[in-house]
């Protein structure tokens, strides 16, 4: 899968979990807004790490160093 594609999938999901933080937990306006900023905080999070995980594999900063057998 390629990066945007990922991306895509975390924003549906992020709008998914909104959406039933949002029916849910519906405890007053308050609760709702707390309830959609942790939502949307650890959706942004999640996708930030799988982010820097993808892109350092694509340059990694350590080089192996091959034998002269290999």
């Amino acid at each position: 899968m390629g990066f945007v594609v990922t991306t895509l999938v975390f924003a549906a999901i992020g709008i998914l979990a909104s959406l039933c933080a949002r029916i849910c937990c519906n405890k007053g306006p308050s609760a709702n807004l707390f309830h959609l900023t942790l939502v949307i905080t650890a959706t942004v999070c999640c996708w930030l790490m799988w982010a820097i995980v993808y892109l350092a594999q694509m340059n990694p900063l350590i080089v192996p160093i091959l034998s002269e057998g290999e």
